[in-house]
Protein backbone atom coordinates (compact mmCIF):
# COMPACT_ATOMS: atom_id res chain seq x y z
CA UNK A 1 0.00 0.00 0.00
CA UNK A 2 1.45 3.51 -1.05
CA UNK A 3 1.65 5.78 1.88
CA UNK A 4 -1.19 8.69 2.22
CA UNK A 5 -0.02 12.09 2.58
CA UNK A 6 -2.22 14.39 4.83
CA UNK A 7 -2.21 18.04 4.61
CA UNK A 8 -1.93 19.20 7.95
CA UNK A 9 -4.54 22.52 8.33
CA UNK A 10 -3.69 25.44 10.52
CA UNK A 11 -7.08 26.86 11.99
CA UNK A 12 -5.34 29.05 14.31
CA UNK A 13 -6.34 32.69 13.50
CA UNK A 14 -3.60 34.94 12.66
CA UNK A 15 -2.55 38.08 15.20
CA UNK A 16 -3.53 41.08 13.34
CA UNK A 17 -0.04 43.34 13.39
CA UNK A 18 -0.21 45.47 16.41
CA UNK A 19 -0.51 49.33 15.82
CA UNK A 20 2.17 51.83 17.00
CA UNK A 21 2.20 53.63 19.71
CA UNK A 22 1.34 57.30 18.91
CA UNK A 23 3.85 59.08 21.68
CA UNK A 24 2.51 60.57 24.17
CA UNK A 25 2.02 64.60 24.07
CA UNK A 26 1.09 66.33 27.04
CA UNK A 27 -1.11 69.11 26.98
CA UNK A 28 1.41 72.12 27.71
CA UNK A 29 3.96 70.10 24.97
CA UNK A 30 0.72 70.60 22.64
CA UNK A 31 0.93 74.15 23.34
CA UNK A 32 4.27 74.80 22.09
CA UNK A 33 4.78 72.71 19.32
CA UNK A 34 4.90 74.72 16.49
CA UNK A 35 2.47 75.15 13.95
CA UNK A 36 0.96 77.87 11.22
CA UNK A 37 -0.91 80.09 13.99
CA UNK A 38 2.70 80.16 16.28
CA UNK A 39 4.36 80.68 13.51
CA UNK A 40 2.46 83.67 12.52
CA UNK A 41 2.98 85.00 15.88
CA UNK A 42 6.59 84.72 15.94
CA UNK A 43 6.39 86.56 12.69
CA UNK A 44 4.38 89.24 13.85
CA UNK A 45 6.39 89.35 17.31
CA UNK A 46 9.65 89.70 15.65
CA UNK A 47 8.75 92.58 13.25
CA UNK A 48 7.43 94.52 16.53
CA UNK A 49 10.63 93.63 17.66
CA UNK A 50 12.56 95.02 14.85
CA UNK A 51 10.28 98.45 14.86
CA UNK A 52 10.83 98.88 18.71
CA UNK A 53 14.62 98.60 18.12
CA UNK A 54 14.44 101.22 14.87
CA UNK A 55 12.73 103.43 17.29
CA UNK A 56 15.50 103.23 19.79
CA UNK A 57 18.20 103.67 17.46
CA UNK A 58 16.33 106.47 15.94
CA UNK A 59 16.04 108.45 19.22
CA UNK A 60 19.94 107.33 20.25
CA UNK A 61 21.01 109.42 17.26
CA UNK A 62 18.60 112.26 17.79
CA UNK A 63 19.60 112.71 21.20
CA UNK A 64 23.35 112.09 20.10
CA UNK A 65 22.75 115.48 17.41
CA UNK A 66 21.52 117.45 20.44
CA UNK A 67 24.62 116.40 22.99
CA UNK A 68 22.65 115.42 25.10
CA UNK A 69 21.53 111.56 26.55
CA UNK A 70 17.98 111.17 26.97
CA UNK A 71 18.93 109.51 30.10
CA UNK A 72 20.06 112.54 31.29
CA UNK A 73 18.26 114.21 34.19
CA UNK A 74 16.55 116.76 34.32
CA UNK A 75 18.76 119.05 35.80
CA UNK A 76 21.51 118.41 33.51
CA UNK A 77 19.48 118.98 30.45
CA UNK A 78 18.26 122.51 31.79
CA UNK A 79 22.18 123.07 32.53
CA UNK A 80 23.26 121.99 29.11
CA UNK A 81 20.45 124.66 27.70
CA UNK A 82 23.54 127.32 28.94
CA UNK A 83 26.28 125.69 27.59
CA UNK A 84 27.60 125.99 23.95
CA UNK A 85 29.56 123.00 23.82
CA UNK A 86 31.89 123.50 21.26
CA UNK A 87 32.80 126.84 22.46
CA UNK A 88 35.90 127.92 23.87
CA UNK A 89 35.54 130.47 26.35
CA UNK A 90 37.65 132.93 28.06
CA UNK A 91 38.62 132.06 31.52
CA UNK A 92 35.64 134.78 33.27
CA UNK A 93 33.12 133.66 31.22
CA UNK A 94 34.27 130.06 31.71
CA UNK A 95 34.01 130.43 35.38
CA UNK A 96 30.49 132.28 35.13
CA UNK A 97 29.31 129.56 32.75
CA UNK A 98 31.00 126.70 35.11
CA UNK A 99 28.90 127.57 38.16
CA UNK A 100 25.81 128.45 36.14
CA UNK A 101 25.65 125.08 35.08
CA UNK A 102 26.14 123.69 38.95
CA UNK A 103 22.81 121.94 39.75
CA UNK A 104 23.69 121.16 43.52
CA UNK A 105 21.57 122.01 46.49
CA UNK A 106 25.04 122.45 48.47
CA UNK A 107 28.02 124.67 47.65
CA UNK A 108 29.77 122.92 45.54
CA UNK A 109 33.66 122.71 44.25
CA UNK A 110 35.15 124.21 41.17
CA UNK A 111 37.71 122.22 39.64
CA UNK A 112 40.10 122.51 36.48
CA UNK A 113 41.17 119.69 33.95
CA UNK A 114 44.54 120.42 32.58
CA UNK A 115 45.33 118.09 29.75
CA UNK A 116 49.62 118.18 29.39
CA UNK A 117 52.42 117.50 26.89
CA UNK A 118 53.90 115.60 29.60
CA UNK A 119 53.85 112.72 32.38
CA UNK A 120 55.01 112.83 35.89
CA UNK A 121 54.14 116.78 36.18
CA UNK A 122 54.34 117.14 40.33
CA UNK A 123 54.58 119.82 42.03
CA UNK A 124 53.45 122.22 45.03
CA UNK A 125 51.56 125.60 44.26
CA UNK A 126 49.79 127.99 46.93
CA UNK A 127 46.56 129.26 46.14
CA UNK A 128 45.65 132.82 47.24
CA UNK A 129 42.19 132.53 47.47
CA UNK A 130 41.72 128.41 48.49
CA UNK A 131 38.20 127.58 49.75
CA UNK A 132 36.91 124.29 50.89
CA UNK A 133 37.68 122.45 54.17
CA UNK A 134 40.53 122.87 56.44
CA UNK A 135 42.89 120.17 56.20
CA UNK A 136 43.71 118.04 59.65
CA UNK A 137 47.46 117.57 59.89
CA UNK A 138 49.59 115.00 61.80
CA UNK A 139 52.79 115.82 62.83
CA UNK A 140 55.56 112.95 63.38
CA UNK A 141 59.07 114.34 64.67
CA UNK A 142 61.27 116.96 66.68
CA UNK A 143 59.17 119.89 66.98
CA UNK A 144 55.33 118.64 66.15
CA UNK A 145 54.18 119.79 69.42
CA UNK A 146 55.07 123.25 68.26
CA UNK A 147 53.99 123.35 64.15
CA UNK A 148 50.84 123.71 64.87
CA UNK A 149 49.41 120.74 63.43
CA UNK A 150 45.88 119.29 64.66
CA UNK A 151 47.70 115.97 65.78
CA UNK A 152 50.88 114.88 66.91
CA UNK A 153 52.27 111.42 65.87
CA UNK A 154 53.47 108.73 68.63
CA UNK A 155 54.03 105.43 68.26
CA UNK A 156 50.32 104.61 69.34
CA UNK A 157 49.01 106.68 66.47
CA UNK A 158 51.61 104.63 64.15
CA UNK A 159 49.85 101.30 65.06
CA UNK A 160 46.55 103.19 64.04
CA UNK A 161 47.23 103.38 60.80
CA UNK A 162 48.96 100.27 59.94
CA UNK A 163 45.58 98.73 61.25
CA UNK A 164 43.92 101.21 58.80
CA UNK A 165 42.57 103.92 60.57
CA UNK A 166 43.44 107.61 58.86
CA UNK A 167 40.42 109.07 59.12
CA UNK A 168 41.13 111.68 61.59
CA UNK A 169 43.63 113.56 59.40
CA UNK A 170 43.99 114.33 55.83
CA UNK A 171 48.16 115.43 55.33
CA UNK A 172 51.29 113.60 57.56
CA UNK A 173 54.02 115.97 57.71
CA UNK A 174 57.11 114.34 59.67
CA UNK A 175 60.85 114.62 60.00
CA UNK A 176 63.03 111.94 58.43
CA UNK A 177 64.04 110.50 61.28
CA UNK A 178 60.98 109.31 61.30
CA UNK A 179 60.01 107.93 57.61
CA UNK A 180 61.32 103.99 58.38
CA UNK A 181 58.75 104.14 60.91
CA UNK A 182 56.12 105.63 58.60
CA UNK A 183 57.34 102.97 55.74
CA UNK A 184 55.78 100.14 58.20
CA UNK A 185 52.42 101.84 56.73
CA UNK A 186 53.41 102.90 53.36
CA UNK A 187 50.92 99.67 52.12
CA UNK A 188 48.01 101.63 54.20
CA UNK A 189 49.30 105.58 53.51
CA UNK A 190 50.27 104.63 49.55
CA UNK A 191 47.31 104.07 47.98
CA UNK A 192 45.28 106.52 49.69
CA UNK A 193 48.00 109.15 49.03
CA UNK A 194 48.79 110.01 52.18
CA UNK A 195 52.34 109.37 52.20
CA UNK A 196 55.17 111.95 52.71
CA UNK A 197 57.08 113.14 50.10
CA UNK A 198 60.09 115.55 49.57
CA UNK A 199 58.78 116.32 46.58
CA UNK A 200 55.36 118.09 48.17
CA UNK A 201 57.52 119.01 51.17
CA UNK A 202 56.53 117.13 53.64
CA UNK A 203 59.14 115.63 54.81
CA UNK A 204 61.08 118.20 56.28
CA UNK A 205 62.89 119.26 59.53
CA UNK A 206 61.07 122.84 59.59
CA UNK A 207 57.31 121.18 60.77
CA UNK A 208 56.33 124.55 61.29
CA UNK A 209 56.89 125.82 57.93
CA UNK A 210 55.46 123.34 56.33
CA UNK A 211 52.08 123.34 58.88
CA UNK A 212 52.19 127.07 58.09
CA UNK A 213 52.04 126.69 54.24
CA UNK A 214 49.37 123.81 54.24
CA UNK A 215 46.97 125.68 56.15
CA UNK A 216 47.47 128.66 54.13
CA UNK A 217 46.40 126.72 50.77
CA UNK A 218 49.24 125.26 49.81
CA UNK A 219 48.59 122.47 47.25
CA UNK A 220 50.25 119.63 45.46
CA UNK A 221 49.29 118.92 41.91
CA UNK A 222 50.18 116.08 39.97
CA UNK A 223 49.32 114.04 36.61
CA UNK A 224 47.44 111.46 37.22
CA UNK A 225 48.94 107.60 37.57
CA UNK A 226 50.52 106.99 34.26
CA UNK A 227 48.50 109.56 32.63
CA UNK A 228 48.58 113.62 31.52
CA UNK A 229 45.80 115.15 33.33
CA UNK A 230 45.99 117.32 36.16
CA UNK A 231 43.39 117.70 38.24
CA UNK A 232 42.31 120.20 41.04
CA UNK A 233 40.18 122.30 42.77
CA UNK A 234 40.21 125.56 42.35
CA UNK A 235 37.67 127.00 44.91
CA UNK A 236 34.26 127.14 45.42
CA UNK A 237 31.09 127.97 43.41
CA UNK A 238 30.11 130.66 46.24
CA UNK A 239 33.40 132.56 45.55
CA UNK A 240 33.51 135.38 43.27
CA UNK A 241 35.13 134.46 39.64
CA UNK A 242 38.03 136.85 40.48
CA UNK A 243 39.42 135.22 43.16
CA UNK A 244 38.77 132.00 41.03
CA UNK A 245 40.78 133.45 38.23
CA UNK A 246 43.29 134.70 40.13
CA UNK A 247 44.41 130.74 41.02
CA UNK A 248 43.96 129.46 37.94
CA UNK A 249 46.68 132.14 36.85
CA UNK A 250 48.89 131.23 39.46
CA UNK A 251 48.50 127.38 39.20
CA UNK A 252 49.24 127.68 35.09
CA UNK A 253 52.19 129.59 36.59
CA UNK A 254 53.08 127.08 38.16
CA UNK A 255 53.19 124.08 35.90
CA UNK A 256 54.25 125.97 33.06
CA UNK A 257 51.93 127.36 29.99
CA UNK A 258 53.55 125.78 27.47
CA UNK A 259 53.20 122.39 29.62
CA UNK A 260 49.50 122.72 29.08
CA UNK A 261 47.48 121.40 26.02
CA UNK A 262 43.98 122.25 27.42
CA UNK A 263 41.87 123.37 29.99
CA UNK A 264 38.35 122.50 31.17
CA UNK A 265 36.40 123.63 34.07
CA UNK A 266 33.33 122.02 35.93
CA UNK A 267 31.47 121.69 38.99
CA UNK A 268 30.90 118.97 41.13
CA UNK A 269 27.59 118.44 39.29
CA UNK A 270 27.26 120.06 36.08
CA UNK A 271 28.79 120.42 32.78
CA UNK A 272 32.50 120.85 31.12
CA UNK A 273 33.89 124.24 30.29
CA UNK A 274 36.35 124.62 27.49
CA UNK A 275 38.68 127.03 28.49
CA UNK A 276 40.58 129.51 25.87
CA UNK A 277 44.00 129.24 26.59
CA UNK A 278 45.16 132.29 24.96
CA UNK A 279 42.86 133.97 28.00
CA UNK A 280 44.47 133.14 30.57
Amino acid sequence: MGKTKMAVIDDSIAEEPKAKKEPKVSVEEKAVMPGEAEASVETNNTESEDKKAAKKLKASKASKKKGVSKYRSAKYKTAAEKVEKSKKYNLTEAIDTAKESSYTKFDGSLEIHLGTNAKNIRGLVSLPFASGKKLRILAFGKGAEDSGADMVGDDAKLNEIIRGITSSFDVIVTTAEWMPKLARAAKILGPRGLMPSPKNATITENLKKAVTEIQSGKVEYKTEKGGQVVHLTIGKVSQSSEEMAANVKILFNAIGKTKVKKAVLSPSMGLGIKVDLASI
